[in-house]
C-alpha cells in the first residue's frame, strides 16, 4: 500500500469514526459503538472503501496499548486498598462465572473436548472475552440518578476496577497456553514473575517520575516519558516474559496513577487516542468483521453469546453480593451495574485474533454484546432503582 492510499484511508477512518461516534453520543450510546459501526459501514460489510492492512493493524496495536495505559492511569490504588474483601469477592465472581459460562457455551455449540486441546483453548477464550467489565455507561446512569457516590455505587466502581485487573491476568494466562510447549505452571510462573518484576521496577520508576514531576510539574516531558514507559513494559512483557503486551501497558499506567500529574498525563494520552489511534483501533474491529459472511449458525451463537454474557455477570455478581449480606434489590443493582461491556472486551477479542484463538466472524458476537449491554443496562438499572424504597440498610 503506497503513502497516498494510506493517507486516503486514514482520512476516511477518522472522519467516519468521529461522525458516527458523535451520532452514538447523541442517542446516549458509547462513542465506541459509533466508531465500530463506522468500521462496519466503510469496510467489507457494506461499502468496502477501506480494507484492513498491516499498516492499519500496526496503528490499531498502538491504539490498544495507549488505551490500556490510560486505563491503568485511571486506576485508583487507594480505592482498591479501601474496598476490602466484599468488592474483591464480587469481582472474582464477575470474572469466573462468565469465564465458565462462556467456555461451556462454545463447547455446547461446537463440541466438548479435553482440557489443553486447541478446541478447548478457543472455548476458554470465548469465556475470557465475557470476563471484561466496562462501567462507563453505568457511571453515567448512576450520575444522572445521583447514586454514584452511595454505598452501592462505590461497590460497583471498586469491583469493576478489580474485575479489570483479574481479567487482564486471566487473558495473559490463557494466551500463554497458546504456546504448544507451554505447561500450566510455566505460564502461571512467567505471569507471576512479570508482576514481581513490574513491582520492583514500578517502585523505582515511580520515585524517579515523582522527583521529575515535582521539579517540572505540568510539562509535556512527563507524558512523553510515561508513553515511553508504556511501550517499554509492553515490549518486555511480550519479548521476555511471553505475557500479553497490553498487560505491560496497563501496569505502566498503574505505576504512574498515584503521581500528582497522573490526570495531566491521562489528558495528554487521551488527545492522541481520541484524535487518531482510538478511532483507528475501533474502526479496525469493524473492518475485520464482514457481516455478509455471517451465517445462521454464527447468528444463533451470537444471540446465545449476548444472553449468556449478560446473565452470567448478573448471576455471578448478584449471587455473591446476596451471600455477603446485601439486600436482594441492592444485589441486583450490583449485578446489573457490572453487566456492561465496552472497549476492554474489544481489546481482549483483538488479542485473541492475533494469537489465533478467535476467528474474525466472532467479532460480530462481541459487537452485539457491547451494543446490547449499553442499551439494556441503563434501562434495567433505572427500573430497579425506581422500585427501591427508603428502607434501612441490611
Amino acid at each position: 500500500m503506497d503513502t497516498t492510499e494510506i493517507l486516503k484511508q486514514l482520512a476516511i477512518i477518522v472522519l467516519a469514526a468521529k461522525f458516527f461516534g458523535l451520532v452514538a453520543r447523541k442517542i446516549k450510546a458509547p462513542m465506541v459503538v459509533g466508531e465500530i459501526i463506522a468500521g462496519l459501514i466503510i469496510g467489507p460489510s457494506l461499502l468496502g472503501i477501506v480494507q484492513s492492512s498491516d499498516f492499519l493493524q500496526g496503528m490499531a496495536e498502538i491504539g490498544v496499548i495507549m488505551l490500556m495505559f490510560s486505563a491503568g492511569l485511571n486506576t485508583d490504588i487507594k480505592q482498591l486498598k479501601e474496598t476490602g474483601i466484599k468488592s474483591t469477592v464480587i469481582a472474582c465472581a464477575g470474572v469466573f462465572v462468565p469465564l465458565i459460562f462462556g467456555t461451556v457455551l462454545y463447547m455446547c455449540f461446537y463440541g466438548f473436548c479435553a482440557p489443553g486441546s486447541e478446541h478447548f483453548l478457543k472455548a476458554l477464550f470465548i469465556g475470557t472475552i465475557l470476563t471484561a467489565t466496562s462501567v462507563s455507561i453505568t457511571v453515567q446512569t448512576l450520575k444522572e440518578m445521583g447514586k454514584l457516590s452511595d454505598a452501592i455505587g462505590t461497590t460497583i466502581m471498586s469491583a469493576a476496577i478489580i474485575d479489570d485487573v483479574i481479567g487482564i491476568v486471566v487473558l495473559t494466562v490463557v494466551i500463554g497456553f497458546r504456546d504448544p510447549d507451554a505447561k500450566i505452571w510455566d505460564v502461571v510462573f512467567r505471569t507471576a514473575l512479570f508482576f514481581v518484576f513490574s513491582l520492583g521496577v514500578g517502585i523505582v520508576v515511580y520515585h524517579i517520575f515523582k522527583r521529575i514531576d515535582k521539579r517540572y510539574p505540568h510539562t509535556r516531558r512527563i507524558p512523553i516519558m510515561g508513553m515511553a514507559l508504556a511501550f517499554i513494559l509492553s515490549y518486555l512483557a511480550s519479548e521476555y516474559f511471553h505475557v500479553a503486551d497490553i498487560t505491560g501497558a496497563y501496569i505502566a499506567g498503574v505505576i504512574l496513577s498515584s503521581l500528582d500529574d497522573s490526570d495531566y498525563i491521562s489528558r495528554k494520552m487521551d488527545v492522541n487516542s481520541y484524535m487518531l489511534f482510538g478511532p483507528v483501533f475501533f474502526c479496525s474491529i469493524g473492518l475485520q468483521t464482514n457481516i455478509r459472511s455471517v451465517n445462521s449458525g454464527i447468528l444463533l451463537f451470537s444471540v446465545a453469546f449476548v444472553a449468556v454474557g449478560l446473565i452470567s455477570k448478573v448471576i455471578g455478581c448478584s449471587g455473591v453480593s446476596l451471600c455477603m449480606g446485601y439486600r436482594m434489590n441492592d444485589s441486583l443493582k450490583i449485578g446489573l451495574g457490572m453487566m456492561t461491556r465496552g472497549e476492554v472486551a474489544l481489546i481482549v477479542a483483538q488479542r485473541g485474533l492475533a494469537a489465533g484463538l478467535l476467528e474474525h466472524t466472532y467479532f460480530t458476537s462481541v459487537i452485539l454484546l457491547i451494543i446490547a449491554s449499553s442499551i439494556i443496562t441503563p434501562v434495567l438499572l433505572k427500573l430497579v432503582y425506581s422500585k427501591d424504597k427508603a428502607l434501612p440498610e441490611g
